[in-house]
C-alpha cells in the first residue's frame, strides 16, 4: 500500500503545519476539533513524529486554511520534475508535479507509478468532483467502493467517482499515470 508519505515530506510538512497554527493563534485542541484529527496525531505530525496519510494532511490544510500543496509550497513555485511525495522499495512513487488554486478550489496534477501488486488508496474529499487519471504506460485497474472495477488502457483516460475510496492497480508489471484532482478550499 502506498498512502503514507516519505518521512521528509511529514517533517517538512509538520513544521508548516505548526508555523501555521501558531501564526494564525489556533491552539492544537481547536485545529484537532476542527480538522477532526485527534490531538495527540496532531502533536505527532508537528513533531515529525508520524507519518500521515495524505487525506489526514488534507484535513489539517483545510481546517488551516489552505491545501496539501499549499503546505508543501508547490503552488507557483514547483520544481520542474515535482515533488516525490511517496515511494517504495519496489520503485513506486507518487510525486505533485503542479497545483494551481483559486478562493475555491486547489486543482493537482500528479505522476504516479504502480509496480507489480502494489496498489494505491485514493480517499474522498468532501464536496470534490470526479477526477481523471490518464494512463502514460501499461494499464491500470480502478475499484471502487463496491468493487466495480474498470480497466484503463495505456494512452486512455479514466475517472474516479467522488465520494467513494478507490484502490488503483496495475494490471502490468509497470502502470504509470497521470491524476488531477480538484479539491474543494474551506474558507473560514
Amino acid at each position: 500500500m502506498t498512502d503514507k508519505l516519505n518521512p521528509g515530506v511529514a517533517r517538512d510538512i509538520g513544521r508548516r503545519i505548526r508555523a501555521l497554527r501558531e501564526a494564525s493563534g489556533v491552539s492544537l485542541s481547536r485545529l484537532a476539533q476542527v480538522s477532526d484529527v485527534s490531538r495527540r496525531m496532531l502533536t505527532q505530525i508537528e513533531l515529525g513524529q508520524a507519518n500521515p496519510s495524505i487525506g489526514t494532511v488534507d484535513k489539517v490544510a483545510a481546517a488551516l486554511g489552505t491545501t496539501f500543496p499549499g503546505l508543501l509550497g508547490v503552488v507557483d513555485h514547483a520544481p520542474p520534475s515535482g515533488v516525490e511525495i511517496w515511494s517504495t522499495p519496489d520503485d513506486s512513487w507518487a510525486y505533485l508535479l503542479r497545483a494551481v488554486e483559486t478562493r475555491d478550489l486547489s486543482v493537482e496534477l500528479w505522476r504516479l507509478r504502480l509496480v507489480g501488486e502494489e496498489t494505491h488508496r485514493v480517499t474522498p474529499s468532501a464536496g470534490a468532483p470526479d477526477s481523471l487519471i490518464h494512463v502514460l504506460e501499461g494499464r491500470v485497474r480502478i475499484t471502487g467502493d463496491d468493487d466495480r472495477a474498470a480497466d484503463v488502457a495505456e494512452g486512455h483516460t479514466g475517472t474516479l467517482a467522488a465520494g467513494e475510496e478507490h484502490r488503483l492497480a496495475a494490471l502490468t508489471p509497470v502502470a504509470a499515470f497521470l491524476r488531477v484532482v480538484m479539491v474543494p478550499r474551506a474558507h473560514p
